[in-house]
């Protein structure tokens, strides 16, 4: 399967068919369409400048080797108005994760010309329409021209005819192919090969960052890429899976767990007379100068060190010695969810842990649901297909997809990881920074983010294969996966990023 998989995608080149043909195209299936675009203009201002901006919505279609449509991808580009040179203005490609998540969230959270406006401090539930929609100050249109990717399976964009998405598109491997066409095809048709180029991504937009480096980085035909921004960073996956048997996962959370703890009141904050930063820096130290090794010492620790450290995991993370005991001192991320505030009913978010969700009773061991989730998808939702239909003039009937799409995902990633082990695409982004020394990467981190927990970003990208730490670059902000949420976050992420890609 991953052989027939690799062997149609890697062919794959791009297609945009003329605007007025009126056949059906490829496959010979006459229920292909032809593509379709939408453009319109606008304004926004950014730092006090007024910028006016035109922006295409619309379909690309990808093809197999003998030119038959197999997929389209959906995009919206924002060009800035003005005459640019564009050797000197860079392009910023923008994608989210999942794998199977449109990219709404980046585009209405914080870097589209529009955002949608959310409960800050402090984080609430969304509630229902209607939802406060705002120009956005924290635009990346100043410093760059923007182009929001939907891979197959999100948002509008779609498998064509008799393609079997799970075959051609839903895999590390496929889906960095098929992103990597997409964009060679937008460089040529946009004549943008020359100007500076930007990778931004979240959570799996991170590892489709990584995986995209194996197919813009590593051939002749390269793309070469100015700066990487990976916004909640998830690279090598053994860093972050507190599975039976992978130690290292629990050491990536511990100080993930503290500042939970820590942001929850379930901290004495007074023995580190109230400084969370180096409150987080005993945690890191503990994490990795105590805690692994006791882990790795199993059953052949010795008891006295085994309760000493017990007794210190339970000043950093808020849990009983009592609890962390009988949990063997690994305690999965579910069961920490419940746990933490148990005693007022409450479960507390996975992408976000300020958040809390009422739970149907005070003895389970899995959350419901994450309040981080349902309490941000309904105003996302609504704010972008708002936006789409009324400001862009997107006319699209078929239903339109968030999140959850994609199904049945190949981790298998060739070179970079194997078939029931963990994906890692961090060698592909090392490799790239070896081979190009232009490459810059700005890792953005939520301290109260427990699906890509902080501190396992930091593990990974201090390894030896990162070379060149003048060129790996980590910030922090005291919110969630989802960052923006938080609006003096938003403010300064928004800033960093611009600054980044305006320090070319």
């Amino acid at each position: 399967m991953l052989k027939s998989l690799i062997a149609a995608v890697s062919a794959a080149t791009l297609l945009a068919l003329p605007a007025g043909a009126q056949e059906a195209a490829g496959n010979g299936a006459a229920d292909i369409p032809e593509p379709v675009s939408f453009e319109s203009r606008g304004e926004v201002n950014v730092e006090g400048e007024r910028i006016r901006y035109r922006v295409v919505a619309g379909e690309t279609y990808l093809e197999d080797e003998d030119g038959n449509p197999t997929g389209s991808i959906f995009s919206t580009s924002y060009f800035r108005e003005g005459n640019f040179d564009p050797r000197e203005r860079p392009v910023a490609f923008i994608f989210n994760g999942g794998p199977g998540s449109a990219s709404l969230w980046l585009h209405m959270g914080v870097f589209g010309p529009r955002r949608v406006v959310l409960p800050s401090e402090p984080p609430a539930d969304d509630g229902a329409a209607p939802f406060d929609i705002q120009s956005n100050p924290e635009s990346l249109i100043g410093v760059a021209d923007m182009v929001f990717i939907d891979p197959v399976g999100t948002g509008w964009s779609r498998a064509l005819g008799d393609t079997d998405a799970k075959e051609e598109f839903w895999g590390v491997d496929a889906d960095a192919e098929s992103i990597a066409a997409f964009m060679r095809r937008w460089l040529t048709e946009h004549r943008r090969w020359n100007s500076p180029k930007y990778l931004l991504g979240e959570s799996y937009g991170t590892t489709r960052i990584g995986a995209l480096m194996r197919q813009l980085e590593a051939g002749w035909n390269d793309v070469s890429i100015n700066g990487a921004v990976l916004i909640s960073v998830v690279l090598d996956f053994k860093m972050d899976a507190t599975d039976p048997g992978n130690d290292i996962g629990y050491v990536g959370l511990m100080p993930g767990y503290a500042a939970t703890a820590w942001y929850h009141g379930k901290v004495d904050r007074a023995d580190w007379n109230g400084d969370f930063e180096a409150f987080l820096e005993d945690a890191r130290d503990f994490a990795s100068d105590e805690y692994l090794p006791a882990l790795i010492r199993g059953h052949d620790i010795d008891p006295a060190r085994q309760s000493a450290v017990i007794a210190r995991l339970a000043e950093f993370t808020g849990l009983s010695e009592d609890y962390l005991r009988r949990a063997n001192m690994r305690v999965e991320l579910s069961d920490f969810r419940v746990e933490l505030l148990r005693d007022e009913g409450l479960s507390v978010g996975r992408f976000d842990s300020r958040f809390t969700g009422l739970e149907p009773d005070a003895i389970g061991d899995t959350p419901e649901g994450d309040p981080s989730g349902y309490g941000i998808d309904g105003a996302y939702t609504a704010a972008m297909l708002d936006y789409f239909t009324r400001e862009i003039g997107v006319d699209i009937q078929r239903p339109y997809t968030t999140l959850g799409g994609v199904q049945d995902w190949n981790w298998d990633a060739g070179p970079a990881g194997g078939e029931n082990s963990y994906v890692n695409t961090s060698v592909w982004l090392e490799r790239a920074m070896r081979q190009n020394r232009e490459l810059r990467v700005l890792a953005l981190n939520g301290y109260y983010d427990l699906a890509t927990p902080f501190y396992a970003t930091e593990l990974t990208l201090q390894r030896p294969g990162y070379s060149d730490q003048s060129r790996v670059e980590l910030d922090y902000y005291p919110a969630g996966h989802m960052m923006y949420l938080h609006q003096p976050s938003i403010e300064a992420m928004a800033e960093r990023v611009r600054n980044f890609i305006a320090a070319q």
